[in-house]
């Protein structure tokens, strides 16, 4: 395990000001301000871990050879650290949960705590390196088709590119039923296709289907 070289000074403003993604960043009400510590000591070990330190969407994440292996971020309740492929974890400490109850290949573990990461720091090590050698291996989440509510076609994108399902079930659950209907509206397959290509990145950066109408 090699300490990463690489730091990105966009981390450093995030931990500061937030995403800057909602009218709270760089205030008070700002989700990340909270768990602040959380993330900063959650950044350290990423970084003794060998990964990469990136911006993307907005929040950290950490690579490997250009491929996204974990993410961390601040929500309401607490503070992430997302696996990617978190279904391919062995997990036996039972502590990662899904990122949505239809998520397949993500998996967060919470925290509300600075405590409980200090007091977990080698169990979280083994479970980033755990993460990495998944990464290293090739090996790929192979998602099972479901009929409803998730149209086929969603769920092909996400198996196609799993930083899509990792920022699909982080939306609100109104969000995700917005692009459910939207996406499933067309009846031909290659139609409901372009419009997932069309707002995919949408969904990377947290947008509703419907936000930017809203703040007109």
């Amino acid at each position: 395990m090699n300490k990463s070289t690489h730091t990105n000074p966009k981390v450093d403003t995030y931990l500061i000001q937030g995403c800057m993604r909602c009218p709270y960043g760089a205030t008070e009400r700002c989700m990340v301000i909270p768990w602040r510590a959380i993330l900063e000591e959650l950044r350290q070990l990423l970084l003794e871990s060998g990964l990469e330190e990136e911006v993307k969407w907005g929040v950290p994440c950490y690579t490997r050879n250009g491929k996204n292996v974990v993410i961390v971020a601040a929500l309401k309740a607490y503070a992430t650290l997302s696996f990617f492929k978190g279904s391919l974890l062995e997990d036996k400490s039972q502590v990662l949960e899904k990122e949505g109850s239809s998520s397949q290949a993500g998996r967060s573990w919470r925290f509300t705590k600075v405590e409980e990461v200090q007091k977990h720091k080698e169990l979280i090590m083994d479970y980033i390196d755990e993460a990495i050698a998944i990464e290293d291996s090739g090996k790929k989440v192979i998602l099972e088709k479901v009929s409803e509510p998730i149209p086929e076609e969603l769920l092909d994108a996400f198996a196609e590119d799993q930083a899509l399902e990792h920022a699909f079930f982080r939306l609100t659950p109104g969000r995700q039923r917005g692009y459910i209907i939207h996406f499933s509206q067309p009846k031909q397959s290659q139609t409901r296709k372009s419009r997932i290509t069309k707002l995919a990145e949408q969904i990377k950066l947290g947008i509703g289907l419907h936000d930017k109408y809203k703040k007109q």
